[in-house]
């Protein structure tokens, strides 16, 4: 028996030394960077965008007319294939496709947070706009990248331990992003927020230059579709550049939602509406948040203390909690349980605002509705994941994340002129209302594209292993 047992016990050691050495990989270890790197424009055309405006005394409406500059987000799916196809002069030579792209991207994020430093919005708030747009170009051409790059870099083995530390890279960015440049903006000046903040990009970039370029291998039910568009292109009477041409659009443009249409059918219109739905109300209300905190008489300090620093520990509770319930009770239950605690949590502004500047209120706010926001994006982007087919994981992927947030985004720009006519407390009443057509959507998926049912197609090859 004891014979037995020790092998057993060592095997078990070494499958917790292999598990733990993961995080040693290099290239795990850099999407620790990369995903800070990616976090950290997100709040500065956002919620500290939207405060710096307010502190220094620009109108709600032109502030909600600006958060559309984060729209770029919802609709990078448009040009999602141009970053996978398209070699950029030089840059891909010299540093691969993954990297070049990246490398773009981040020189812009951090030339365009530079200048939004050096620029007064008080005289020259469409310079700033300006800016602004460019950022969150950047920051979504990067995301397309890094996603790219984190799914080939490694093998599938490894994949986990990277979306791990990619995500923690990416809170720590939100947090500098957020609290920190409140604490800048507070002992110095909104310049001095911008410019650290666009120092900061050098930790993607020189990451970037460290690693290593992923080797990609196309598995053999790409390279079979790829050919069969091939023949049926050579039977066409197009010739040259034009053929060319449309086998590149067929395959990375026209394939991913083919297959989606095919394999849901009827529901696939109605799982579109409930993903572009599913956070609206959580969107709309955030793009006002800062300026109501500063409004009812908060300081930068405790907005940054509390809101930010304090909400983002609640968001990384609820986001942990969210995958155990999700492993417990399974994804449908979890979405419906979170499409109706978004508009409920939505409902403790609406109180604080009639209590005025006080830190409980504050604190209780923002730990109910951040711990169910956290709860939201676990079990949101488990559901999203298993409506992808692993053959355009990327392509799916990006089209339901840029759907999620693109009626929010646009709703959002309005969100000035609203409080202007109807006030704090009942603007935070829309805001919830806003979030009912999720709830009963997400019920009627219930019956007719529950995932928890529903097999997920599976991967014809193995992932790339790199070393």
């Amino acid at each position: 028996m004891t014979e037995t047992a020790q092998p057993q016990q060592e095997t078990s050691r070494r499958d917790w030394r292999a598990a733990f050495a993961v995080y040693r990989h290099p290239r795990v270890v850099g999407m620790l960077f990369l995903g800070f790197a990616a976090g950290l424009p997100l709040l500065l055309v956002g919620g500290t965008f939207t405060a710096w405006l307010r502190d220094l005394g620009v109108e709600l409406a032109a502030i909600g007319f600006l958060s559309w500059v984060g729209m770029a987000h919802s609709i990078k799916v448009l040009w999602a294939p141009v970053v996978d196809r398209l070699p950029l002069p030089l840059f891909t030579r010299w540093f691969g496709r993954r990297r070049a792209w990246m490398l773009l991207a981040q020189v812009v994020i951090a030339g365009s947070l530079l200048g939004i430093a050096l620029t007064d919005p008080r005289e020259h708030l469409w310079l700033v706009a300006v800016w602004a747009v460019l950022a969150a170009f950047g920051s979504a051409t990067q995301d397309i990248a890094i996603d790219a790059y984190r799914i080939e870099a490694v093998s599938r083995d490894r994949q986990g331990a990277m979306a791990a530390t990619y995500v923690f890279g990416y809170r720590v960015a939100l947090l500098a992003a957020g609290a920190g440049a409140l604490h800048l903006a507070a002992a110095g000046d909104w310049s001095l927020a911008y410019g650290v903040m666009a120092l900061l990009m050098l930790v993607g970039m020189l990451t970037t230059l460290i690693i290593r370029e992923p080797e990609v291998e196309i598995d053999a039910d790409t390279r079979r579709m790829e050919q069969r568009v091939v023949d049926d292109l050579a039977l066409a009477p197009s010739r040259g550049w034009r053929r060319e041409l449309t086998a590149w659009f067929i395959a990375a443009v026209v394939g991913p939602f083919v297959d989606f249409w095919r394999r849901f059918g009827r529901a696939a219109l109605l799982i579109l509406l409930f993903i572009a739905t599913f956070r609206i109300s959580d969107i709309f209300m955030g793009v006002m948040a800062n300026p109501f905190y500063l409004d009812l008489g908060f300081s930068k300090t405790e907005i940054a203390n509390i809101a930010a620093a304090f909400g983002l520990a609640m968001t990384l509770v609820g986001a942990a909690v969210g995958g155990l319930l999700v492993m417990r009770f399974g994804i449908m239950r979890m979405l419906i349980a979170t499409a109706i605690l978004a508009p409920l949590t939505n409902l403790t502004f609406s109180w604080l605002a009639t209590l005025g500047p006080q830190t409980h209120g504050l604190v209780l706010a923002i730990m109910a509705d951040n711990i169910s926001g956290g709860l939201a994006i676990s079990v949101f982007i488990a559901y999203l994941s298993s409506l992808t087919n692993p053959a355009y994981t990327a392509t799916q992927y990006a089209l339901f994340s840029s759907l999620m947030t693109l009626p929010g985004q646009f709703l959002a720009g309005f969100t000035g002129l609203l409080v202007e006519q109807i006030g704090w407390f009942w603007f935070f009443i829309s805001a919830a209302l806003i979030g009912l057509p999720a709830i009963v959507l997400a019920v009627l998926l219930l019956r007719v594209a529950n995932p928890d049912r529903i097999a997920r197609p599976g991967r014809s090859a193995s992932g790339t292993g790199a070393s």
